[in-house]
């Protein structure tokens, strides 16, 4: 049973007549009547009167016709939401940002896809990547975007380079280093905030710090909410490490100043898109992929720059 011959059916019962039900779906009344009959033989039932006048649909013949309409609506509402879910005009994706790209190219990222696609769900997780990529292994987010210096090599997952994003230290205006040349270690007597460090910056830390070999150097805070370590440095003296773009405009509003450490080399975070190999993004998530790398292009620098 085709849906090609229940619109047949559902013709004839809104026409009542052969020859303008065929003339409806674009058949000869030969060809129509066939197809009505053919139905008949399947289903075992004589669905329309033909005896008297008009044509009428039989009892069994009702019953089958207000079945059919539900199921032809249906069939089109589903082509058209195919057609939808493919021009990422329906359906919704999921993914993922380590805490820089979090604060510098999501918010940007998530309004564009919201004014460009307003009838997609977007489900946005913000986390480190070790905990991004279990939840992409496990097919919970379709991509994630962080720091891939630390993320092991994987045979299920593809990296794509996004460029750089510039890191600095940085303390409420006010702040007894601001203003003035400093080393680390008085960055770090105040209290030092950041994001989860990968390991060479955990190493270069240490060493700046006069630890031990072996030993780690254990943060004031340790927070991947960028937002978050900006309130401390707006409300305390601790000294934050974060991305440049996330704080320009409280440095342009003069609310919190870049500190100037002499011996802390130029910082980076190198930023990817991982996916999973042999998975097919989603329409949406493609755009979304796409829309990452255009605002990446704006806020990052190239690798090597």
């Amino acid at each position: 049973m085709d849906l090609k011959r229940l619109s047949h059916v559902v013709a004839l019962a809104d026409e009542c007549h052969f020859a303008r039900a065929a003339e409806r779906v674009h058949l000869s009344q030969p060809a129509f009547s066939r197809s009505i009959q053919s139905i008949e033989r399947d289903v075992g039932m004589r669905l329309f009167d033909r005896d008297t006048g008009d044509v009428k649909p039989t009892p069994a013949g009702a019953f089958l016709v207000e079945r059919a309409r539900r199921l032809l609506f249906d069939a089109r509402c589903l082509q058209r939401d195919a057609a939808l879910y493919r021009d990422s005009q329906l359906g919704d994706t999921a993914f993922g940002a380590g805490p820089f790209p979090a604060a510098t190219i999501m918010p940007r990222v998530v309004v564009a896809l919201r004014k460009q696609y307003p009838g997609v769900g977007l489900r946005l997780e913000t986390n480190n990547w070790e905990l991004l990529h279990a939840r992409l292994v496990a097919e919970d987010i379709e991509f994630f975007v962080a720091d891939v210096r630390d993320v092991p090599a994987d045979p299920k997952i593809e990296i794509s380079s996004i460029g750089r994003q510039p890191a600095h230290l940085y303390a409420r205006t006010g702040h007894p280093l601001a203003g003035r040349r400093c080393t680390f270690a008085q960055v770090w007597r105040c209290g030092f905030a950041t994001t989860r460090l990968p390991k060479p910056m955990r190493a270069l830390l240490a060493r700046l710090i006069g630890l031990p070999a072996g030993q780690e150097p254990v943060l004031a805070v340790e927070c991947d909410d960028v937002f978050l370590l900006r309130t401390l440095a707006l409300t305390t003296d601790t000294v934050i490490g974060a991305p440049e773009a996330g704080l320009r405009d409280d440095v342009r509003a003069g609310a919190i100043v870049r500190l100037d450490v002499d011996d802390v080399p130029d910082v980076y975070s190198e930023m990817g898109i991982v996916t999973l190999v042999n998975r097919t993004p989603s329409p949406m998530a493609q755009r979304a992929i796409a829309c990452v790398q255009e605002i990446a292009k704006a806020v990052n620098l190239p690798i090597g720059a």
